[in-house]
């Protein structure tokens, strides 16, 4: 007998077995592929937490393998922090099917070993889960999200003491603790009435929303007396039928955005995610009811956040009179050329942005222009977020975080990518940038003249259960030992592999030591600014390959950008095929 059919037989006999899980296995008997994919491993645990399919087995997200994670998670806390049982761990979770449930489980594996929880009594976005953290001084914090999944995902994400996700090192200890327990099915846990009898369940209401509000308010950079004015701006506004209603209005309501139309369709939590095909503000489709309120209302600027109010997108109108989805680097960009604008400089220490590698480098250059410091990480938010901990002891100034994947960060109150945040933010340039009659196209088209023209994409490749897995070793591995020399028409100058942590620069021929921790990740430099890099999803059975250049002007741009992608697509193509 197989492992995975092991491991299904454990789960088959197993007599308490969760109601609805055992008919979902039920189900699953008929499908010897579907079973094998249920049970062939254990779901992973990463760096951002663990994500996966809803359903019964190893593989999947279930009330046992939540369990399991938050056991290993509770002995890791016991061990490295002395303080844990009174500090305690607030728990959040959003819109997603089961996400109040695997809330709960996790108060009663914690409250079984002593440890002090609080539970918000409602759906909360995943930046308002790290301002917490921080505000309530726990030792770590746990968000029951999947992100912009599909409807059949959920996930468990992890924060450590100072509201940022885990990064690996935390991860590892993490790890190790989870794999003491050898029995998922059999994780003790009390009963959630004991849990709350015993003092050891605080349900949140609104207190941490209303101090994340003051916080929030103060990230303006409008004088006093504007902030007190209504502004001439058309805003609507789309959560996406996840989490960002309430702090997102409340937060426009307070800079006197009055003029704001939210999709009202959308303004209700739905785990089915009913009007959209995916829940991603990076998508188009997703404005798509935006977009027919804002041409009812010739809005100046569509709002979009994902269900954990994370991520935030942007539509306002191109050259063409229609509305067009800024790109994750786009956004960016204008967020930070607008803080920069407005930060008196004489009264900031040693200022710095962060972006991660695979993010444009166009952030760089707005930011050596205004005498600003530009770090790389690598990928994920929780990166940026180990940075802006490290600036707490150095004294050096965060002034902005990004990543292409639309996530932004003006102000450390919160330690995640925070969509509310860059929502305030937005509107507040789009109207800046109106009153300078300009629409925020304009404004790009302003920093590409000044800067350059730059340009970047991403492919992302879907390589599904243990054959995807496979192949995606595959492409990295033969990229690995049969390196690019040119791509696109354009020369490799640098090979950054970070699996080994060598920097090869090929004109010069010799070897550097990257910095950085190590990841299954290989980033190309070209010549004239262009690059590429792979990497695999840590989250999902993906790889995903980006790409940018910089251009002398749009048609440039994009005709160097389409090599690269062609070129890439060729290759991947011709190694999995």
């Amino acid at each position: 007998m197989k492992n995975w059919e092991k491991m299904f037989e454990k789960w088959n006999m197993f007599t308490t077995l969760d109601e609805s899980l055992k008919s979902n296995l039920n189900k699953l008997k008929n499908d010897k592929d579907a079973l094998k994919d249920a049970f062939y491993q254990e779901l992973s645990f990463g760096t951002a937490g663990m994500r996966g399919i809803l359903g019964a087995g190893t593989n999947r997200m279930n009330i046992y393998t939540v369990r399991k994670a938050v056991n290993g998670l509770a002995d890791y806390l016991l061990t490295n922090r002395s303080d844990a049982k009174n500090r305690g761990i607030v728990i959040a979770y959003d819109s997603r099917y089961m996400s109040k449930e695997f809330a709960i489980e996790s108060a009663k594996v914690l409250g079984y070993y002593g440890i002090h929880t609080y539970v918000f009594e409602s759906l909360r976005p995943t930046p308002l889960l790290s301002f917490a953290v921080r505000h309530l001084n726990t030792a770590a914090g746990i968000m029951i999200t999947a992100s912009h999944n599909p409807p059949e995902y959920n996930g468990f994400k992890v924060y450590n003491e100072h509201g940022s996700q885990i990064v690996p090192s935390e991860a590892q200890l993490i790890v190790e603790s989870i794999q003491q327990t050898e029995d998922e099915l059999t994780v003790p846990t009390l009963e959630q009435a004991q849990v709350e009898e015993q003092g050891k369940l605080t349900w949140l209401s609104d207190e941490v929303d209303i101090a994340y509000l003051e916080k929030l308010h103060e990230i303006t950079q409008l004088s006093t007396e504007e902030q007190q004015n209504d502004k001439d701006l058309q805003v609507v506004f789309t959560p996406l039928h996840g989490t960002a209603y309430d702090l997102v209005t409340k937060g426009l309501q307070q800079l006197h955005f009055s003029k704001v139309a939210v999709v009202e369709e959308q303004a209700q939590p739905d785990p089915e995610f009913s009007t959209v095909k995916s829940p991603n503000p990076e998508e188009h489709q997703a404005f798509s009811k935006a977009i027919d309120i804002g041409k009812q209302t010739n809005a100046d600027i569509l709002l979009g956040t994902d269900p954990d109010a994370d991520r935030l997108g942007v539509a306002v109108k191109n050259s063409d009179d229609e509305y067009q989805v800024l790109t994750g680097n786009q956004l960016g960009v204008l967020l930070f050329d607008y803080i920069v604008k407005h930060i008196d400089k004489s009264k900031t220490v040693k200022p710095r942005m962060i972006k991660t590698v695979v993010t444009t480098e166009m952030g760089r250059a707005i930011a050596e222009a205004n005498q600003v410091g530009s770090i790389d990480t690598l990928t994920g938010f929780k990166y940026i977020g180990e940075k802006i901990n490290q600036y707490d002891m150095t004294g050096e100034t965060f002034l902005f975080g990004f990543e292409e994947s639309y996530g932004y960060l003006i102000s450390s109150f919160a330690r995640d990518k925070d969509a509310v945040q860059a929502a305030m933010m937005a509107t507040e340039m789009a109207y800046y940038w109106k009153k300078e009659g300009k629409t925020l196209f304009d404004a790009l088209d302003l920093l590409y003249e000044k800067y350059g023209y730059y340009l970047e994409g991403m492919t992302s490749l879907t390589l599904k259960g243990q054959e995807g897995s496979e192949q995606i070793e595959e492409i990295l591995t033969s990229i690995r030992e049969n390196p690019f020399v040119e791509i696109g028409g354009m020369q490799v100058t640098t090979i950054e592999d970070y699996s080994s942590s060598i920097r090869t620069l090929t004109l010069e021929k010799k070897q550097e030591t990257i910095t950085l921790p190590k990841e299954n990740m290989i980033k190309y430099l070209l010549q004239d600014d262009g690059w590429v890099c792979f990497r695999p999803s840590g989250t999902e059975p993906k790889i995903k390959y980006y790409y940018g250049v910089r251009g002398t002007n749009a048609e440039d741009s994009h005709q160097r950008l389409l090599a690269l992608k062609e070129s890439l697509e060729e290759r991947v193509n011709g190694i999995i095929d």
